[in-house]
């Protein structure tokens, strides 16, 4: 058996890489990551990207300042399916916890899906602890490029950082 060896790099998510992120999600999706860049520019959020050599994000992500006092919320995690259990969300969120110790801040959260067990078991294995339950919902769009209300209930994790 052969192995490939990626050498990856974190960096601010920028505009002009919401082009090569259709792994990620829909035009939708996209145009709201580019909203994110946007507040981004405010220090409102980070946005991350984790590439490797080609410079084309494999990941991306998300902290926001602003939904809890003195917390770094983690939202709109993924990483490429064809890369996925290979470390990278592991580096994303370590990068990303790294961000929000930079501020000073001391706490890190995050909602999984209930539906999503193998994110869970990552986020758990990283030391994220669930603390409550809550619906969350958002717009998805179809492939006919019309666009559904999608409901769900997620499980909030926190994590103290050191």
């Amino acid at each position: 058996m052969s192995s490939v060896v990626l050498r990856l790099s974190v960096r601010d998510l920028v505009e002009a890489d919401l082009a090569s992120c259709g792994w990620a999600g829909s035009e939708h999706h996209l145009a709201r990551v580019a909203e994110q860049l946007e507040r981004a520019r405010l220090g409102e959020v980070d946005y991350l990207a984790v590439c490797p050599k080609t410079d084309l994000p494999v990941a991306k992500g998300g902290i926001d300042y602003q939904v809890k006092d003195g917390v770094g919320t983690l939202w709109q995690l993924a990483v490429h399916p064809a890369l996925q259990s290979c470390g990278i969300g592991t580096l994303l969120i370590e990068a990303a916890e790294l961000r929000i110790r930079s501020r000073g801040l001391r706490q890190a959260e995050l909602a999984v899906e209930e539906s999503n067990p193998r994110a869970r078991a990552l986020y758990e294995r990283l030391g994220y602890v669930a603390y409550d339950r809550r619906p969350d919902s958002w717009d998805q769009q179809s492939p006919d490029g019309s666009l559904r209300r999608y409901e769900t209930i997620c499980t909030v994790m926190r994590k103290e950082l050191a």
